[in-house]
């Protein structure tokens, strides 16, 4: 496709510019304005990740789109600004204070339970239930529940922007320089403003008020500090990386569990053999203790995340030359790993295409063909609290309910920032005996 076709399929699907040639190859090459490349070989994307880690920072394209919104936050920062924010807010999300706030996510189980059961016996919308699930538990872990901080604000703002600000521009495209205005970003200003007033009050009224008696997301970051430098964030740093948290935290964990609840949809013998399971450990709802004795619920959530990864796409812009699969790698040069088609490729997967939740029982994938979250020292921070969160929700549903699909409702999965299922996730549900 030529630079017009190319950004009007984009603006539509990003998912509809990868060639068929990337499930297949180990790298695909071309040109749309400025030179690009499709990595899809494990050892090429580890030397991306990990080996040659500050040579491929994020690509401009993913700055400029999401930079108005989250600044220098741990998602854009790089380099030696990247490496203090991260360790100072490494600790947020340790072991101890993730199972802290598991109790967040079984309630917001409950409650989803709870509207799902109300509207029987409708089809439900499983993809809006999920963002609503989701957002509890982001708006809950955040703010501690605090009635002065509107929450729904919070969410349409956000809404708001990535549905302007995520449409790729034709500027970004031809890799004109982020000072010349994107058309589609200056509309989105309004949301964006919203979204930073309500994050810069929240601060500023939990500083004056101080912690409870469980420390949430925002106490943790306010009490972060880097070990190395003692450096503490200040008000836009913690901004930035609160809308970050926000913005990365509910959507993408909304998006892995309403792809599963699909997928379980279609395949009524996996779903059988997850509810055994939940029957079999769960006393009414999922809690954090019961997370671990839930193996195949948590195959369920990898395979639904190696198919319909959150993330369908990452970039980055090569600063040094560098050989990648005996190609030529230029300073300047767009290297995309599609990790929608790296999930699916034909030489890395068997039965690509098959949704096979016990793939992950029997033996793990190699370490970089497998990249829901990224990896290296830049793997998502908060990995293990979405995965948490994520097999609480799944299971809790999965003990009370059977779900069925509809025919003719099959959604389109559409990416624009985030994979997301277009029309939404429709099923039929039927109440379940407890096992």
């Amino acid at each position: 496709m030529g630079v017009w076709a190319s950004l009007q399929a984009a603006r539509r699907n990003v998912l509809s510019i990868l060639p068929w040639l990337a499930v297949k190859q180990p790298m695909v090459s071309g040109r749309t304005g400025i030179r690009w490349h499709m990595v899809m070989d494990p050892d090429a994307i580890r030397q991306m990740l990990l080996e040659r880690l500050d040579d491929y920072p994020k690509s401009n394209t993913t700055k400029s789109l999401l930079r108005p919104a989250i600044g220098e936050s741990l998602f854009i920062a790089e380099g030696a600004h990247w490496r203090w924010q991260r360790r100072a807010a490494a600790p947020v999300f340790s072991h101890r204070n993730v199972m802290n706030l598991a109790p967040v996510m079984t309630r917001a189980a409950e409650s989803a339970c709870d509207r799902i059961a109300a509207q029987r016996p409708k089809a439900v919308n499983l993809y809006s239930e999920m963002v609503r699930a989701t957002f509890d538990v982001t708006s809950d872990v955040t703010f501690s529940g605090d009635s002065n901080i509107d929450s729904q604000n919070v969410h349409r703002a956000i809404d708001a922007y990535i549905a302007e600000a995520g449409k790729i521009s034709l500027f970004d495209m031809l890799g004109l320089p982020n000072w010349v205005p994107r058309p589609g970003r200056l509309v989105s200003g309004s949301a964006l403003r919203d979204m930073k007033k309500i994050a810069d009050d929240s601060i500023q009224a939990r500083r004056e008020k101080g912690q409870g008696e469980i420390p949430d997301l925002l106490d943790l970051l306010l009490a972060g500090e880097d070990p190395e430098t003692k450096r503490s964030m200040n008000i836009a740093e913690l901004r930035d990386n609160l809308l970050t948290f926000i913005v990365a935290g509910h959507e993408t964990t909304a998006l892995a569990l309403s792809w599963a609840l699909y997928l379980c949809a279609f395949d009524q013998d996996v779903q059988d053999r997850a509810r055994a399971e939940a029957h079999s450990v769960l006393n009414g709802s999922a809690t954090g203790a019961d997370v671990a004795k839930l193996p195949f619920i948590r195959a369920i959530i990898d395979e639904t995340l190696r198919l319909y990864p959150p993330a369908g796409i990452v970039s980055r812009t090569a600063q040094a030359k560098d050989t990648l699969c005996g190609r030529e790698i230029l300073p300047g040069d767009t290297v995309m790993i599609p990790i929608y088609a790296l999930h699916r490729h034909e030489l890395l997967w068997d039965d690509p295409d098959a949704f096979k939740p016990e793939r992950f029982l029997d033996a793990k994938p190699d370490r970089y063909a497998y990249l829901p979250f990224g990896d290296g020292p830049r793997i998502c921070i908060g990995a293990s609290f979405a995965l948490q969160e994520a097999v609480i929700i799944l299971a809790t549903l999965l003990a009370r309910f059977k779900f069925l699909p509809i025919e003719g409702k099959d959604p389109d999965p559409v990416m624009i920032l985030t994979l997301r299922p277009e029309g939404g996730v429709w099923l039929n549900v039927e109440e379940v005996e407890a096992g």
